[in-house]
């Protein structure tokens, strides 16, 4: 059985986490999920779409946690959950986390190296690392902080509570809440319209929002000039443009 199942349909990469019951993160489902993210790196995939079912991911495997006390492979392991969610991140294309049941711990800022993330109506997520005696390591204290604000992200981390989906929504850290039965459906639609789009230009909104995020005013500025002139250069800033001014719908390449 697969730890990680990859399928691409109309240019949308699905990588759907396989270890039941919950998808616990050990060293191997990380390794088969950076595979998984590797080939979604493919030209022919043009936005992404990663899940679980019928629990996103619970969080790291604590099972091996008390022989790594003695080893050092929780190092290892963080190292290689912030290295795997950092390179969902980064991916050059629109990424979508479609969260069923629990995400918590790892499994939460899995879902954050997103750029969006869609949530069952079920869903309850969190930090939860505190009540173990640790913290996040994967990223949890820098990613919570920039999509939820300082305040709340403090509070959530240092009380390890478990955040519902409604929360979740008001303070910004799901972008849409779906019926669960309905959610891969809206989910895998929102992949395919951006799928369809134009995924340079996407991928310039990534590295200006991403890239300039801790820059002064004037350097982010600079950047987002640089962007801007990438996506001109572009076969779909052509079309869009000629598609305007035709009163026509664009259609996109991808280039």
């Amino acid at each position: 059985m697969a730890l990680v199942e990859f399928d691409v349909t109309d240019a949308v990469a699905t990588i759907t986490l396989n270890r039941p019951p919950g998808n616990a993160l050990n060293a191997e489902l990380i390794v088969a999920i950076d595979g998984a993210i590797g080939d979604a790196e493919s030209d022919a995939v043009r936005a992404v779409l990663i899940t679980g079912h019928p629990h996103f991911a619970f969080g790291a495997d604590i099972t091996g946690f008390q022989a790594a006390f003695d080893t050092g492979a929780h190092d290892r392991q963080s190292a290689g959950l912030a290295a795997v969610v950092a390179r969902l991140e980064a991916l050059p294309k629109p990424t979508i986390a479609a969260v069923h049941g629990v995400a918590l711990g790892g499994g939460l800022e899995l879902a954050m190296g997103a750029d969006l993330r869609f949530f069952s109506d079920d869903a309850r997520v969190g930090q939860p690392e505190i009540l173990l005696g640790l913290i996040p390591g994967a990223g949890g204290t820098q990613r919570l902080p920039r999509i939820v604000g300082y305040q709340r992200a403090k509070e959530m981390c240092l009380s390890g509570r478990h955040v519902r989906a409604e929360e979740a929504l008001a303070i910004g850290l799901a972008d849409r809440v779906v019926a669960s039965d309905e959610l891969l459906t809206v989910a895998a639609e929102a992949a395919r319209e951006f799928a369809m789009g134009p995924t340079t230009a996407y991928a310039a909104v990534k590295r200006a929002i991403g890239g300039g995020w801790d820059l002064s005013q004037s350097e982010g500025l600079a950047l987002e000039a640089e962007q801007f002139g990438e996506a001109f250069a572009t076969d779909d800033a052509r079309a869009g443009v000629a598609a305007f001014l035709a009163k026509e719908s664009p259609e996109f390449v991808g280039r």
